[in-house]
């Protein structure tokens, strides 16, 4: 639609979480470094930040860094009992899961030391991990890290959630699980100089060689999106549809007021 009016080799500012559009502002980049350590130590990690802002992103990026020597267990739905979760992690390392939950962790064990041999270091990455459902969950996933030889553990665990992830495991009762987190990094919103970045960045990967949005439009699209990246692609692709509606090479700040009227979000973060 828009793409080719604007110059666009393909839809710059996608709903997916696409890590080659990832931008790396400096706390992205802070935080990609840190969970790839992380993973290095095979430590236990928690990645926080708020809806849409770039969690999803950065965590696809780690995979496609971590390559062939990490296979990487990917929970996008954690809303799992005990067994579920355990029977979810020996599924993703390519294990049939047995029916009892003893019988799974040794099918586990067994696993995670094969692939030891084989120099492979697995990774468990829950997304969405606010939504895990009950105490008793999280301390299986304590147990996990549970898995190790003398010198080093088997597995390691990131857990990526909302802010209140982060409330949730600071009560006392989760004081087991949280001594075993050896990273944690909280992701906030983009600056205004960040955010003129983050659009320039997308219209380059994309394949745009001119940024049709006004730097008052960008100053818009900061002050209504408070920085936040998923708001941020939704004001930006509503005004280029709006703009090449009405072959506008140009996108002014009138536009960003109408795509966040039309999204409802004129108050979302004033």
């Amino acid at each position: 639609m828009f793409e080719e009016f604007f110059g666009f080799a393909r839809k710059p500012f996608g709903k997916t979480p696409d890590p080659a559009f990832l931008y790396e502002s400096p706390q992205h980049r802070e935080a990609l470094a840190r969970l790839e350590y992380a993973v290095e130590e095979k430590d236990l990690a928690l990645l926080v930040g708020d809806i849409g802002s770039g969690k999803t992103t950065l965590s696809r990026a780690l995979i496609d860094r971590l390559g062939e020597s990490h296979p990487v267990i990917l929970l996008i739905n954690p809303r799992l009992t005990p067994t579920q979760l355990l029977r979810a992690v020996a599924a993703g390392l390519g294990v049939a899961p047995a029916r009892f939950r003893n019988d799974v962790l040794d099918q586990i064990h067994t696993k995670l030391f094969e692939l030891y041999e084989q120099r492979r270091e697995p990774v468990l990455m829950i997304d969405e991990a606010q939504l895990i459902p009950t105490k008793s969950t999280f301390d299986e996933i304590r147990l996990l890290t549970n898995f190790q030889l003398d010198d080093q553990n088997l597995i390691s665990v990131i857990l990526i959630g909302q802010p209140e992830l982060q409330t949730r495991l600071d009560r006392e009762a989760y004081a087991p699980l949280r001594q075993r987190i050896g990273m944690r990094y909280s992701l906030g919103p983009l600056s205004l100089e960040e955010t003129v970045a983050y659009i320039d960045h997308r219209i380059r990967i994309a394949g745009g060689v001119r940024n049709p949005f006004s730097p008052d439009a960008m100053a818009e699209i900061h002050t209504v999106s408070g920085g936040i990246p998923r708001l941020i692609n939704t004001l930006a692709t509503t005004a280029l549809l709006d703009a090449f509606g009405e072959d506008a090479p140009v996108i002014d700040p009138t536009r960003i007021v109408a795509a966040a009227r039309e999204h409802r979000m004129e108050h979302a973060h004033g």
